[in-house]
């Protein structure tokens, strides 16, 4: 090995040891660069122009319209968690499916895919469905490692599950690579790949993950009744009508804002960004009636208008300054005006409320905490991938995976498993910033497809929320687990999942159309 290799290496396997350390991702990532770009300077192997680069990086994340929707998604599902949804979601399942054996482990499956496709907040998901589901399994008998790896599982569906911020930084990550693959080939006019395309792409792989869950429920209440037992339905509040009132009340509210915000970007009215926008405001509107059920006439009105103002922008053109309006287009403009009013009355009132209560600054808090660190990372990131290029590391990756038995599969197989088992030490963020950048451009330039590529990326990361011993799902549900359970209990109840994660990623690998199926009828 040359100088450069031998650098390279030490300082990705630097990087790698200061993080599982405990240190700051962003400061670890900024550090490890400035002191290997020092070393490379002084052994004569590092061009210190490079450092010039740096300021048009941050400058391009600053104008980078993509990641604006991380804080605006953060918002959404911080505020939705605040409105008491998944309480409400989890007692109403519950009742649902609480009669068949393994009804209350296939509710919290069901309860994680709905708050995963309105939320997305991993963390927010496991702790209340920890707090709320877990004591009435253990109260019903269920098998301890059952019920924490089900709820363990179900909470990081956000991360694969679209609208998902992984998806959203994902995605603007294989965009990069996919743009410098195609430019390294000789085409400088790729098609672009969107958030939206990997969000598409998504949908039928998150799916397929959720009823692969529900069937594994199954299975277990069917050869060993006594881990999942149903709960008598004399126990159970109310008539089958009365459930089914509470359910379809339960679901009206998260539905609606799945179908606005995802619905939206699949069905090309807006962008992720402007998605994201629009599920803010949603999940703002949904916490202040909530506060004030008997008192939300400005609230309907502006979920009212929150609607008829994305079918306005997706079929009028209401471009303003124009001589040549239809009579048609005029009408549209003044009733988008009135929406745009109505929007705003009843988001005011929202306000209001949730600020009243204090709820809205611990949104605003935890919104500001999570953009915070996602963005260092990204910062300290795009100076980390600044000397690793500048030592040599992207020709020496390049060389290794070209030179792998077994092209293109074999170079994937080997990321795959190199991301699987760091998944065991370092969080998806860190994965995603630090070896993504490295590995995707050389596998895309095998001719990969970038969705399908993208999407097995997110599956493989997802396996990182529940590999011990730095799973983050596993922190969040020892923190609210009863001191009965122990830690080798949640971790023996995760590896079930892990492994139908693992079989997903299998699946994939063989019917790579069932993630580029959707994002072709979509966008063509």
């Amino acid at each position: 090995m040359t100088v450069n290799e031998i650098l390279v290496v030490v300082m990705f396997l630097g990087v790698c040891g200061v993080l599982m350390a405990g240190f700051p991702v962003a400061f670890s990532l900024a550090g490890a660069a400035m002191i290997f770009g020092g070393i490379g300077y002084l052994l004569g192997i590092f061009d210190p122009h490079f450092f010039g680069f740096f300021p048009n990086r941050i400058y391009g994340i600053m104008i980078n319209e993509v990641l604006i929707a991380v804080p605006l998604f953060v918002f959404m599902g911080v505020m939705l968690e605040r409105s008491k949804v998944a309480e409400e979601l989890l007692d109403t399942m519950g009742q649902l499916f609480g009669t068949m054996r393994g009804g209350l482990g296939i509710s919290v499956c069901v309860v994680g895919a709905l708050l995963a496709a309105s939320t997305g907040i991993v963390g927010a998901t496991v702790v209340t469905m920890g707090l709320l589901s877990l004591p009435t399994m253990m109260r019903r008998g269920y098998n301890p490692s059952l019920a924490c790896g089900t709820i363990a599982a179900s909470g990081t569906l956000g991360q694969i599950i679209p609208p998902s911020i992984v998806l959203v930084v994902l995605g603007d990550q294989i965009s990069n690579a996919y743009q410098e693959a195609q430019r390294s080939l000789g085409n400088f006019s790729p098609d672009p790949v969107s958030v939206g395309d990997l969000f598409a792409g998504a949908l039928i792989p998150g799916l397929g993950l959720v009823g692969l869950y529900i069937v594994y429920q199954l299975i277990v209440a069917w050869f060993n009744p006594e881990a999942s037992p149903a709960i008598p339905k004399d126990e159970l509040r109310g008539d089958g009508e009365s459930i089914g009132k509470r359910v379809s009340h339960a679901l009206v509210a998260p539905i609606v804002l799945i179908v606005a915000v995802l619905g939206s970007i699949l069905g090309g009215i807006a962008t992720p960004t402007e998605a994201a926008a629009v599920g803010a405001i949603g999940a703002t509107l949904l916490g202040g009636v909530r506060l004030a059920p008997d008192r939300g006439l400005p609230i309907y009105v502006a979920g009212a208008s929150l609607v008829l103002l994305l079918i306005l922008t997706s079929t009028i053109d209401l471009r303003l300054g124009r001589t040549d309006t239809t009579t048609i287009q005029s009408i549209g403009i003044v009733a988008a005006a009135i929406a745009c009013i109505g929007v705003t009355w009843g988001l005011i009132v929202s306000l209001a409320r949730v600020h009243r209560i204090g709820t809205l600054t611990e949104v605003n808090q935890s919104t500001i905490k999570i953009s915070a660190m996602v963005f260092g990372i990204v910062i300290g990131a795009q100076l980390f991938s600044l000397v690793f290029r500048g030592l040599g590391g992207d020709d020496m990756v390049h060389e290794f995976l070209t030179s792998l038995p077994g092209g293109a599969f074999g170079a994937m197989l080997v990321v795959m498993l190199v991301m699987f088992i760091m998944g065991f030490f370092l969080d998806f963020i860190e994965i995603t910033f630090v070896v993504v950048p490295i590995v995707a451009p050389v596998l895309l330039a095998m001719d990969l497809n970038p969705v399908w590529l993208g999407i097995m990326i997110a599956v493989n990361i997802q396996t990182s929320f529940l590999t011990p011993p730095f799973g983050f799902a596993l922190f969040y549900l020892r923190g609210v687990a009863p001191q009965t359970i122990s830690t080798m209990q949640i971790y023996r109840g995760v590896i079930p999942f892990v492994s139908l994660q693992l079989l997903t990623l299998v699946i994939l690998a063989m019917f790579p159309a069932l993630t580029t199926w959707l994002p072709k009828l979509i966008y063509g």
